[in-house]
């Protein structure tokens, strides 16, 4: 009974998304991307927005990042089907800019009904705005940008959430480098939502 009122009200957020015109960028979008997954997931990943491949797809993750995030998540023995993924800003940001104060106030509000809805107790940012966000969204302190590193694989916690910031996969595309030390912090967060 729960999961089909959860299920219907999770359909009626998404109409909304898919409708959705409140700035700018509904005029350059193909797609707003809804979230997908296990609508009683224990965790949440939220990234910043969708790229070209998910704007024309209508698909979380389905690109090149989405490719790292596969890879990850089977390393660590975490299935898609688990886990419900959302995104800060659910259109495609042109050129890949970064998020307007604006676009991010309006967007949150499907965000912030989807972690009601989803109730999970793990949430996971992905990246810089996803991260400010929900720090600031839980009242959680966030460092300067030259130490936002530091947040990265930590555990915080609040109103009975642990909140479990991550680098985007994307970011492995740029420096491969930190794919092990990214797949450490992915084993940590699934001993955290597993727990």
């Amino acid at each position: 009974m729960l999961i089909n009122i959860r299920a219907n009200a999770i359909g009626d957020l998404n109409e909304k998304i898919r409708k959705c015109n409140k700035c700018s960028l509904s005029e350059t979008r193909i797609n707003a991307i809804c979230g997908e997954g296990n609508l009683n997931a224990r965790l949440i990943i939220v990234a910043q927005a969708p790229g070209v491949n998910e704007d024309r797809e209508g698909k979380m993750f389905i690109g090149p990042s989405g490719k790292i995030l596969d890879e990850i998540l089977k390393e660590i023995n975490i299935n898609r089907r688990e886990i419900y993924m959302t995104n800060l800003i659910k259109c495609m940001l042109p050129k890949y800019r970064k998020p307007k104060q604006d676009e991010i106030e309006i967007c949150s509000d499907y965000l912030d009904r989807e972690i009601e809805l989803i109730n999970p107790p793990v949430i996971a940012p992905l990246g810089y705005y996803a991260i400010k966000y929900i720090f600031e969204k839980y009242r959680i302190l966030l460092p300067s940008k030259a130490e936002f590193h530091s947040v990265i694989g930590k555990i915080f916690s609040a109103d009975d959430r642990t909140i479990f910031p991550l680098r985007h996969p994307a970011a492995v595309l740029y420096n491969n480098s930190i794919r092990e030390e990214m797949i450490i912090n992915y084993h940590k967060l699934k001993n955290t939502f597993a727990g």
